[in-house]
């Protein structure tokens, strides 16, 4: 018995020396690539890079990733790191990679110690690498004893491990966390053979759903393959981690999402229970089967009562939607989900409140937007809001979950939509690395779709009138999606047009006739999504040509003179000037002083999605950047800042004059 039970040690050994003499598979680090000679350009981006890189990782989340010239860096600390922990971890990583891979371009070295309070992955390249599936280099770790044969019964353990990893898999790539460290997964579960059984799988968060799922099945059935019958270990690669010991590994387990342990597997205990058990296994043959009928009974009985509570509960709730799917949030769930509206969880500002982060019980995330108090919108203004809001269904616009008004509070429920609004990508000097021009066309094209939608698709038309950066949220995937309605209206499908007596929205993003005559139409915001447009190709905001009357006129201003490519935006040198230009033609287009000459959406998105339809020369852009009349005074120069920056919007409420057409 003892050499059955040796023989598996023994060839699990030989297997991990071997692999550690080969390419791409090693133990801790990997040194890949070609040579850089010392004091090359390389050798100093690389410092420099490392000089800054466990400050950067924890500025930044736990996810860093950061080129200078072709020398690129990306750093990770798993996601239930602590601040000291991840900084030393980093940095232990750097250097283990300056002495074992000192002048080797391609580096890998993963510290998965268990006994550390963090794990933790520094990578070196000379490839662009963010947004790629990469499954190598990859590093193992083959922890703990064999799984003693002669006493486990390993088919049965075997398939409740799988069932664990179909559990954490679901949990790890089900985007609906934090920006950064997204896909993460941590499951304690029972095993009939052991009392305790804990799995960990994290991705970098710049994978889609797909990508980390397919990293993270490759390093389990890699782990099967070469390493099945130990009581633990792990596989690093540069695009995800994967890890289960039966005893649990330090604070992948603190704040985990709790799921039920995986169901026992169905294997009749009479294959391997002894002889001498028999006899109770033939009580229990009539016994256990009466047991779970009562108890069936009793769930059953539950159950329908469970249900009959929550359907009365649902109607109530839908009575004053219309019998539409909005679920009425209780005042003091919001208060518990947010942490009593605590200046942690509060992610945003906006003209008509504040948006803050929360977490239901079942822990879903949500984004709660309290209205200020006096914000101008009344009981009535307030519902009729969440019914439109509620009939209103795309990808490209946020999602309305539910809503909450007791006493003076006002307050919707949306989507947690995780990577923050576009500004905080596209006027960032780093994140804007970040944005490559195939997810800037993908964020341009989206946008449009989501107006379109609100123009022609949807049951109704929806004029959104406040549309800018910093109202475009991104979700997991970098898809983007329309938020904040407060200034929306809406209009008949007959209806074109509409005058207004109170200005409402953001300097810099208003069209012409709007600032100066109160008129808005579709064409309103077809201005808007131009400005926005030409942001995206320029990486600059509207406000930093504040004193050139605004970035359309600037952009104008270029065309004209033959000069148009000087503001493509830098980081985008490298792709096709042509493909470019032809969208700042289009943003042009769409910013034209003349409102019969701008395009409608649906000829928007024609013209964004072919290079051969050929599409009009533009006419002078619009001068918008001067004061309206009505700011003139004593507060003018404080909302012109405040326009400037983007940051806020002129919300007065408006009397809106429906003009048929």
């Amino acid at each position: 018995m003892k050499n059955n039970v040796s023989a598996p040690i023994f060839l699990a050994s030989s297997i991990l020396l071997l692999l550690q003499t080969l390419p791409g598979v090693k133990a801790g680090f990997s040194c890949d690539g070609s040579s850089f000679v010392s004091n090359s350009s390389y050798h100093k981006n690389r410092d420099s890079l490392f000089s800054t890189l466990s400050d950067k990782v924890i500025t930044n989340g736990g996810f860093y990733n950061a080129s200078i010239d072709g020398t690129r860096v990306l750093a990770f600390c798993r996601r239930d790191y602590e601040r000291q922990g991840c900084i030393d971890c980093v940095q232990k990583s750097v250097q283990q990679i300056k002495t074992s891979c000192r002048n080797r371009v391609e580096s890998f070295n993963c510290d998965s110690d268990p006994r550390d309070r963090v794990s933790c992955f520094v990578r070196t390249t000379n490839s662009s690498t963010y947004g790629q599936l990469e499954l190598g280099p990859a590093t193992i770790d083959p922890s703990g004893a064999a799984i003693d044969r002669a006493t486990k019964n390993i088919t049965l353990f075997r398939q409740e491990w799988d069932a664990m990893v179909d559990r954490t898999l679901e949990v790890a790539t089900t985007d609906n966390s934090t920006a950064v460290l997204k896909y993460f997964g941590a499951v304690r579960a029972e095993f009939t053979e052991f009392p305790n059984v804990y799995m960990m799988m994290q991705c970098t968060p710049d994978l889609t759903s797909g990508a980390c799922k397919k990293c993270l099945q490759e390093s389990v059935n890699y782990f099967k393959e070469q390493f099945w019958g130990r009581q633990g270990g792990g596989i690093c690669r540069p695009s995800c981690v994967f890890r289960w010991e039966i005893y649990e590994f330090y604070g992948a387990f603190a704040n985990a999402i709790r799921v039920p342990a995986p169901p026992r597997a169905l294997i009749p205990r009479a294959q391997v229970i002894s002889v001498t058990r028999l006899k109770g296994g033939i009580i229990a043959i009539f016994v256990v089967p009466i047991v779970i009928n009562v108890l069936v009974f009793i769930g059953l009985i539950k159950a329908y009562n469970r249900i009959k509570r929550s359907n009365r509960k649902i109607k109530e709730q839908q009575g004053e939607s219309g019998g539409q799917s909005m679920l009425r949030f209780d005042f003091g769930m919001i208060l518990i989900a947010t942490d009593d509206f605590s200046s942690e969880n509060k992610i945003g500002q906006g003209g008509f409140g504040s948006v803050y982060k929360g977490n239901l019980p079942g822990g879903q995330e949500i984004a709660v937007k309290r209205l200020k108090q006096g914000s101008g919108q009344g009981d009535i203004e307030f519902k009729n809001e969440v019914l439109l809001l509620t009939r209103l269904q795309h990808r490209n616009l946020v999602k309305l979950l539910g809503y909450c008004n007791e006493g003076d509070e006002e307050i919707l429920v949306y989507e947690f939509v995780p990577n923050s609004s576009l500004d905080n990508f596209i006027f960032d000097e780093e994140k804007r690395l970040l944005l490559t021009w195939d997810m800037r066309f993908t964020i341009i094209e989206g946008v449009a779709r989501g107006l379109l939608y609100l123009h022609e698709d949807s049951q109704l038309r929806i004029i959104h009138r406040d549309l800018k950066a910093s109202n475009i949220l991104l979700d997991a995937d970098m898809n983007p999606k329309i938020s904040d309605f407060g200034m929306a209206r809406l209009f008949n499908m007959d209806q074109t047009r509409a005058v207004t007596r109170k200005l409402v929205g953001t300097l810099g993003y208003m069209a012409p006739e709007y600032v100066k005559h109160r008129r808005f139409s579709v064409k309103t915001d077809v201005y808007s999504f131009g400005v926005v447009l030409l942001e995206m190709i320029t990486g600059q905001s509207n406000k930093n040509y504040f004193e050139a009357l605004g970035l359309p006129a600037y952009a104008w201003k270029c065309w004209v003179a033959g000069e148009a490519a000087s503001i493509i935006d830098h980081v985008l040198c490298r792709n096709s000037t042509n493909k470019i230009m032809r969208f700042i033609h289009i943003g042009l287009l769409c910013v034209q002083e003349n409102v019969a000459k701008r395009p409608t959406m649906s000829l928007v998105i024609q013209w964004l999605g072919s290079d051969t339809i050929s599409i009009p020369l533009p006419t002078a852009a619009a001068f918008t950047m001067r004061l309206p009349v009505e700011l003139h005074g004593t507060n003018a120069s404080n909302q012109l800042a405040e326009a400037g920056a983007g940051a806020s919007s002129l919300n007065k409420l408006t009397i809106t004059e429906l003009s048929p057409r």
